[in-house]
């Protein structure tokens, strides 16, 4: 057995399709056919049927699928390993990171990482703080960004910087022309939320629960997977929502949403990562840029805070 088998068999296997995957490795479907049936002549098995024309996983092909991505995913692993033993001159890093540190807070610092290692290939990941963390616990990205809290052994959290979570609706809003209102008109009011499994829904209940109120009793009217949705959405109706101060700032500005005058506590952006996983060069180098840009905006923050 091969590596390049395994690179075959995985790519046909994951596609249902030969000409596909035999193009994903670079290879003739004549050349994928020959790898699949020496690496099934080999060990005397069948890891596809031939049905209507078409690939089909055969039970062992199945039960032999994650064994062979799991390989894979180690000899990339160590390719890497190899690769940085010289330095930062080549190499891949692969991040995931939930919508508000996505969209707002990386992009500069992906540039900047990018233009200080020009060898290392970054990839980017978007979600919210549930799926980036079952990715980095997979193996999938090396490094993840998230907006609220997790409870994983096998993650190790960092801290990064904190956030401000703002409740905002359209300056139409019975609300958005007063300056405090109490707990319970936020209960009385109708919401647009993100989804289960949003950093920013987790944080918010939890604000909710501190005070008294009980988060599955809200009027929930829609619940929308992005914090831009929820945003526009709400700009043309009578519900509520709550995002990022970073995603917000563009519609107070504007006038197009109003933030209504109930504090919520703040959320701490975390890095994190597999504990017992390889940290490859280009993954410290980034932790560190991330660091440097934390205390920079802990600085920031420090300043008298302006008014919206």
């Amino acid at each position: 057995m091969t590596l390049e088998q395994l690179r075959v068999f995985v790519a046909v296997a994951e596609r249902q399709h030969l000409t596909e995957g035999a193009k994903a490795v670079h290879l003739s479907p004549s050349a994928a056919t020959a790898a699949i049936q020496a690496l099934e002549g080999r060990h005397g098995v069948k890891l596809f049927h031939r049905v209507a024309r078409r690939l089909e996983l055969s039970g062992i092909g199945r039960d032999f699928l994650p064994q062979a991505q799991a390989v894979l995913r180690a000899a990339a692993a160590a390719q890497i390993a190899l690769q940085e033993l010289g330095g930062l001159t080549r190499g891949r890093l692969a991040l995931a990171a939930s919508q508000t540190l996505a969209s707002h807070w990386l992009p500069p610092l992906l540039m900047q990482f990018a233009a200080a290692h020009e060898g290392v290939a970054l990839s980017l990941v978007e979600g919210n703080t549930a799926s980036v963390a079952a990715a980095v616990l997979a193996g999938d990205v090396e490094l993840g960004c998230i907006e609220g809290e997790i409870d994983e052994a096998a993650l190790a959290v960092t801290p990064l910087a904190d956030d401000r979570l703002v409740i905002v609706g359209a300056p139409q809003h019975p609300l958005s022309r007063r300056s405090e209102v109490a707990a319970s008109e936020l209960e009385a009011s109708h919401w647009v939320m993100r989804e289960p499994g949003s950093g920013t829904r987790a944080v918010f209940e939890a604000a909710l629960r501190a005070a008294g109120l009980k988060p599955e009793g809200l009027s929930v009217k829609l619940t929308l997977p992005t914090n831009e949705a929820a945003c526009a959405a709400v700009a043309r109706s009578q519900c509520l929502t709550v995002v990022s101060e970073l995603v917000a700032l563009p519609y107070l500005q504007s006038g197009r949403l109003r933030r209504i005058g109930y504090a919520l506590p703040p959320r701490r952006f975390a890095l994190i990562r597999h504990k017992e996983r390889f940290r490859s060069k280009a993954a410290l180098a980034f932790e560190a840029l991330l660091l440097a840009e934390a205390k920079q905006m802990a600085r920031r923050r420090s300043l008298p805070d302006y008014e919206i």
